[in-house]
């Protein structure tokens, strides 16, 4: 994409990310996109299946620079541009990162938790931003225009166990396609663990059975992302037990852990559902 300005960087593109093939070929389309205009994309789903990643692996295989802002830091309008300060007696005007990334051309723009900001309100100067015109006018900084080519995502985690979140004001996620995640299929979560932490296949397996118990227990759901598998996956990398590994990673009583383990022995540790969508490497 060319020189960028100093604080932006390409992230380095991380091995064995998997994502289903619909959403890669979506993203695919956004690259196209964007050489028409700005685009926005919406990321959501359950904790820890990958939202952030996706956005810097688009980034990395895109040889995009990358900015993260996050917002659930913004108490008032404008906040991200820059604020004043302070300095010797003096007042200054500090501009922010935000507006240099956004006039960078080909900037990939995460909106990390776009619904946890400290007040809604503090939402407001993004419309503009993510509108058609794409330009917003300050007092500070002037007319703040987008650059070509940037793009806009915004990921999110919604529901009432999530503390602090805000429902997504319409008019703002209506100027987002949506992707959503979910977890991985069963024998993609074991390719993954196997390949990231170097576990066994069979320890692979038996961790994503053990967390698939859990989170379609119809009775009490226990969520169990992709990102506690894995750091089940490294706990039994180094030694740990899986029992031990669930017990200190999701701080699960050892009761729960032994029903599960019974119940996956007495089904001969089938468990998981179809393949579902076609899934590979992004």
């Amino acid at each position: 994409m060319g020189n960028f300005d100093a604080g932006l960087a390409v992230p380095k593109a991380e091995e064995n990310f998997f994502l289903p093939e619909n959403v890669i070929q979506n993203l695919e389309r956004v690259t196209t996109l964007a050489k028409r205009h700005p685009i926005n994309i919406l990321v959501t789903g359950k904790q820890g299946c990958g939202k952030s990643t996706l956005v810097r692996q688009f980034a990395a295989r895109n040889d995009r620079p990358l900015a993260v802002f996050q917002i659930g830091i913004l108490s008032e309008p404008g906040q991200l541009f820059g604020e004043h300060r302070l300095k010797e007696g003096e007042t200054f005007y500090q501009k922010f990162l935000f507006p240099q990334a956004i006039q960078t051309p080909g900037c990939v723009i995460h909106l990390e938790e776009i619904n946890r900001p400290e007040n809604p309100k503090a939402l407001n100067m993004l419309f503009s931003v993510l509108a058609e015109d794409r330009k917003v006018w300050t007092d500070e900084l002037g007319l703040v225009k987008v650059a070509d080519e940037v793009v806009f995502f915004a990921t999110l985690n919604e529901g009432e166990e999530f503390v602090g979140t805000e429902m997504l004001d319409a008019a703002l996620r209506d100027r987002f396609y949506v992707t959503m995640l979910d977890y991985l299929p069963p024998e993609v979560e074991t390719n993954v663990l196997h390949l990231k932490t170097g576990i066994s296949e069979s320890d692979a397996l038996t961790i994503v059975n053990i967390a698939n118990k859990l989170r379609n227990n119809t009775q009490e759901p226990i969520v169990v992302s992709t990102r506690h598998t894995l750091m089940i996956a490294e706990m039994v990398a180094v030694g740990a037990s899986t029992r031990e590994a669930f017990i200190n990673s999701l701080q699960l009583s050892r009761d729960i852990i032994e029903s599960v383990l019974l119940s996956l022995h007495a089904e001969l540790g089938i468990t998981g559902s179809g393949r579902g969508n076609a899934f590979r490497k992004y």
